[in-house]
């Protein structure tokens, strides 16, 4: 029997992101899951460091990698859109479900319950990471508004605005390093990052 599972989750790379802004760059769900598991293991670094701690890291990081799998089967809802209304989002959270379902539905049975914690959250083991999986997603986001706005694309400055605002409202102490120490290198060009 074939599984289709990889062949699915290799079209992240079709999915775009911020369809509803206009981009200098496009971005694919693809890059952002990458972006969002670098940024959620190393917050689960920070959190370990800081309070001498020893949540799993790399799990963070794989549920991150899957964080937006579903994607591939109902596209990449525009937050304005997604979260208008409970009742949208209370939908959208039942077809992101059902999407995971479909996903883990393509594998060997034997893998199905491996994936189904990765891709449905449904390991309660995992539910301290998921805060950082969440913040990792915001700030890749973040991420993406800089970089937008170093190019020159002033439409990008309200996601930027309300994306900061909603990373503090986590707060989270390993939030609040990663955006004092890591984040103002985004706004610099390669040179000055070198220099």
């Amino acid at each position: 029997m074939n599984s289709h599972f990889f062949a699915m989750l290799s079209r992240m790379k079709y999915i775009s992101r911020w369809g509803l802004m206009n981009n200098t760059k496009s971005e694919n769900i693809s890059e952002h899951s990458l972006q969002t598991a670098m940024f959620s293991h190393f917050l689960v670094l920070i959190h370990n460091k800081r309070s001498n701690d020893s949540l799993n890291a790399e799990r963070a990081a794989m549920i991150a990698v899957y964080h937006d799998a579903t994607e591939i089967i109902t596209g990449d809802m525009p937050t304005p859109v997604k979260y208008y209304n409970p009742e949208i989002i209370e939908s959208y959270k039942k077809v992101e479900k059902l999407a995971g379902e479909k996903l883990v539905s393509m594998l060997p049975e034997e893998f199905k319950e491996d994936y189904k914690q990765l891709i449905l959250c449904g390991n309660p083991d995992d539910e301290p990471l998921l805060k950082y999986v969440k913040a990792a997603d915001k700030l890749s986001a973040l991420v993406k508004c800089i970089e937008e706005i170093r190019m020159g694309n002033d439409e990008f400055k309200q996601a930027k605005e309300s994306t900061e605002k909603h990373l503090k409202e986590m707060c989270l102490p390993e939030v609040d390093e990663f955006m004092e120490v890591y984040l103002p290198s985004f706004s610099l060009t390669l040179d000055e990052q070198n220099s």
